[in-house]
């Protein structure tokens, strides 16, 4: 809505013509599409269920029965959970963990199909998928470029949305019991919202004809949050384009939504018309433009047993509604407390899908992880990588335990099987091992020991060397990099070991300039012949050839013969 990855172009703003939109009709079209007289418009034939209810009610995984949204085996499903913004952050592959920790039940995506951002292309919605389900959470993965069309110049169509589901038919197939495809976000402005109807009807008959059977979400116009009632008045006759009944609405309530009557008017228009229904974001920090009342969207919600996922975890330009501050799942927001820990919160009302066992917790631990290995010393820091644990549903994490006089103390976390620990004191023997947890905070037994002493005096950090990282070409599941490693110092450097890390899983296959070794994460390269000696001011080059899965982000830091080097 008014929010936006940091130092970007906001991807959803709350523009300044809608604020002068709302100073000249909120006393008019807002009450007049909002009252009980503007209700969904349709015949009394109509409030029974439709008869592509009854289909869905046949249907496989998540569908709509009775105007609700129900598990594959008729069990009612409510949604409560958060969205994320994941095509802006990429790399904060933790953030679903974290979330389902806190007790969500389910997650909204984040997603662009390219037409203003970065594709998500399918090995990276796939291993999405993949982390909502090993968490255990509902999936509900949109496609943010649609938001604010017709007024935003810079949006795409409804039309470009269904094409880029339809190229990721084969990675949705299959997953209609842990899956909502929400068409597009806030997919038109305040200009002419009645042109929004034709278009969502056409691209939901679209991917219908494609043979999409997963339970499809809609947006509304005026940028989600529907003031002129546009999908109130035409939520039966888009309901009735779905010949699977496998449709649910979805409003976004923000400053328009500051009286407990206009809340509850236009959610039991809904409830009443047996129309599926549920709050696809809300915030409720008051700004300039007016003061949510989350608290009655909540309570009613709650009431209804409607759905809600807040906006949004983290990584706002406005922080104001940044649930978890700098996705630190401990360090919660006022708005965040307010959404995990309030009245009709998360905590309170969230109840896990019964796909993922019923609901009965969660009690067995991950198997304990490999010995872990130091890749690189220096006086104060050490680099670990490790095995991978295995758990029944997932391991969401990692904590390094330094050992001693009977006790362990966690010195660092990582959600990768790697990590390093630093603020260690020079010419020290240390004793560290590992331990796995898993979403319900199962924690494995420690992984075996291995002992390290750092150096007497070490590197400096940010020694005499820079190193310079790139990925020269990628494709569905590898990339080549490249590494240039600079000599910054007056002497010459050699033998050398070059150190580094990378957090999601990818593996060198092949490299040319040096030797590599894996552990995990944790590489360690040592050099060719010919690139043995890297003389003073001068370059060495590395490149090599990798494999990967989904997310391919950059290692943070290089050490060469264990000093810290910058990065170019």
């Amino acid at each position: 809505m008014r929010t936006a990855r940091r130092g970007t172009p906001a991807p959803k703003p709350l523009a300044a013509r809608l604020v002068a939109a709302l100073a000249a009709l909120i006393g008019l079209l807002v009450v007049g599409a909002l009252c009980p007289g503007a209700a969904v418009a349709q015949s009394p034939a109509a409030r029974v269920p439709a008869q592509g209810q009854a289909a869905g009610a046949r249907a496989a995984g998540l569908h709509i029965s009775e105007g609700r949204l129900v598990e594959g085996n008729g069990n009612d499903f409510v949604m409560r959970g958060v969205n994320h913004a994941h095509t802006w952050y990429p790399g904060e592959t933790q953030s679903l963990a974290d979330v389902k920790a806190l007790g969500a039940n389910s997650v909204r995506v984040v997603l662009s199909d390219g037409h203003r951002w970065s594709e998500n292309g399918p090995e990276d919605v796939a291993a999405v998928i993949e982390r909502c389900k090993a968490n255990r959470l509902i999936c509900v993965l949109e496609v943010h470029d649609t938001t604010g069309y017709g007024e935003d110049a810079a949006a795409g169509t409804l039309d470009h949305a269904a094409d880029y589901w339809i190229g990721l038919k084969d990675v949705l197939a299959g997953q209609e019991d842990y899956v909502v495809v929400n068409i597009g976000n806030e997919p038109w402005g305040n200009t002419d919202p009645a042109g929004w109807t034709e278009p969502t009807v056409a691209a939901v008959e679209k991917l219908r004809a494609a043979g999409l059977q997963h339970t499809i979400m809609v947006d509304a116009p005026n940028w989600g949050q529907d003031w002129q009632g546009v999908m109130r008045a035409q939520a039966q006759s888009v309901y009735d384009a779905d010949p699977t009944g496998n449709l649910i609405f979805s409003i976004h309530m923000y400053s328009v939504y500051d009286t407990a009557q206009e809340i509850t008017d236009y959610l039991n228009a809904f409830a009443d018309a047996k129309l599926p229904l549920l709050i696809g974001e809300f915030g409720g920090p008051a700004d300039q433009y007016g003061d949510p009342d989350e608290d009655t969207m909540m309570a009613t919600a709650e009431q209804l047993r409607l759905g809600y996922l807040a906006w949004s975890w983290s990584g706002n330009t406005d922080p104001v509604l940044d649930l978890a501050l700098d996705f630190d799942p401990s360090r919660l927001s006022d708005w965040g407390e307010r959404i995990f820990h309030g009245a009709d919160g998360i905590a309170r009302t969230s109840k896990e899908a019964t796909v993922y066992g019923g609901g009965a917790p969660d009690t067995q631990a991950p198997t304990a992880p490999g010995t872990p290995t130091a890749t690189a010393v220096t006086d104060t820091s050490v680099a670990l990588g490790w095995t991978a644990a295995t758990d029944d549903t997932a391991v969401t994490g990692y904590d390094v335990v330094r050992l001693g006089d009977g006790t362990e103390t966690t010195v660092a976390s990582s959600a990768t099987a790697t990590a390093t620990v630093t603020g260690l004191t020079p010419g020290t023997a240390y004793t560290f091992a590992v331990r796995a947890r898993d979403a319900a905070g199962n924690r494995s037994t420690a992984s075996p020991a291995v002992e390290v002493t750092t150096d007497e005096g070490g590197g400096t950090p940010g020694g005499a060397c820079s190193v310079g990282y790139r990925v020269v070409g990628e494709w569905p599941g590898g990339f080549q990099g490249e590494i240039a490693v600079r000599n910054t110092g007056s002497t010459a450097v050699g033998p050398w070991t070059l150190a580094f890390a990378f957090a999601d899983g990818q593996t060198v296959t092949h490299m040319w300039g040096g030797t590599a070794t894996q552990n995990a994460g944790a590489v360690s390269v040592a050099p060719a012949s010919y690139t043995a000696t890297i003389p003073a001011g001068g370059t060495v080059t590395l490149g090599f050839t990798a494999q990967k899965d989904g997310n391919n982000t950059a290692p943070a830091a290089f050490r060469l013969n264990g000093a810290a080097c910058a990065t170019a």
